[in-house]
């Protein structure tokens, strides 16, 4: 089991031509991803060789989805064609949009955020500026490394891509139902809630890993949720405590005004919650491994 995607995902990719959905494509066939075809109306009935796998190109996601039943797109299109992108995946009815790209100016997020809302949220989108998801050894969609872990039972959903990877890496001895990488864009699609209920509903994860960062209140809302919904033991880290107040850290969504958003007042809400937190990366993955040791 895993969450969002598995063995049945068809994967197309938008911008499967340019140099970061050839790289990444490539990445994720060698993974074992299903990918079914890319997009690009410029280069459309063309045909792609990665490695002795023959990929067509459509010109719309529509006519992609209908030759190859495709259910998942990976997007990789520049920020300024990225907007058009997204709404055309939810235009065509395709169940999962990963939405790869970083830069997406913050109103283009906000249109087709709303497009999906308005159109009856047919279509879940993943990110942006996002590494993606991947359930090891069923189907890997973005640029999450599939060597870091094999697949285990414990869930992780990350606002960050790089510390995704980390605790992959310091997990690896008991795998992943399912890693996800949510972005931290102010506005995403998909939060940590979103991922927190498909994880609590996906009989094979038994532990969850939640990783936030200084800004909003994203990680608050979180912790009211995992005190009113979740079973399973949920261990957290927020990066940023030793971040400077008012100053932007990496992620555009990751800036602390006054006390609200600070790494303290989010711990102190997970804690609240019943969820244990680390101060690192590498105690979180201890306070895990505690937890998947006793579990058996």
């Amino acid at each position: 089991m895993a969450i969002f995607i598995n063995q049945d995902s068809k994967v197309i990719v938008q911008g499967m031509t340019g140099a970061e959905g050839t790289k990444h494509t490539k990445r994720m066939l060698a993974s074992g991803t299903n990918i079914v075809g890319g997009v690009n109306p410029r280069k459309a009935g063309e045909k792609v060789d990665f490695d002795g796998n023959v990929l067509p190109v459509f010109a719309t996601v529509a006519e992609a989805i209908e030759a190859t039943g495709a259910n998942v797109t990976v997007i990789f299109v520049p920020p300024k064609f990225a907007k058009d992108a997204v709404i055309e995946a939810i235009d065509s009815g395709i169940g999962l949009a990963v939405v790869i790209t970083e830069g997406i100016p913050v109103h283009d997020t906000a249109k087709f955020w709303a497009h999906a809302v308005a159109t009856g949220n047919k279509t879940r989108i993943i990110g942006p500026n996002c590494p993606g998801l991947i359930s090891p050894g069923l189907s890997n969609a973005g640029i999450i490394p599939a060597n870091i872990s094999g697949a285990g039972k414990v869930g992780l959903v990350s606002k960050s891509g790089t510390l995704t990877y980390q605790m992959m890496y310091e997990l690896r001895d008991f795998g992943f139902s399912t890693a996800i990488g949510i972005g931290g864009d102010p506005i995403i699609g998909t939060t940590h809630i979103d991922a927190l209920e498909a994880f609590e509903a996906d009989p094979e994860t038994v532990a969850i890993v939640m990783i936030g960062e200084i800004g909003g209140d994203a990680e608050e809302r979180a912790a009211a949720f995992i005190k009113d919904n979740v079973t399973k033991p949920v261990v957290g880290y927020v990066a940023g405590f030793t971040a400077p107040e008012g100053k932007t850290m990496g992620h555009a969504g990751a800036i602390v005004s006054g006390s609200a958003g600070t790494a303290q007042a989010k711990k102190e809400a997970l804690e609240a919650a019943g969820v244990k937190v680390g101060k690192t990366p590498s105690e979180t993955a201890a306070l895990m491994r505690e937890i998947m040791q006793s579990i058996g």
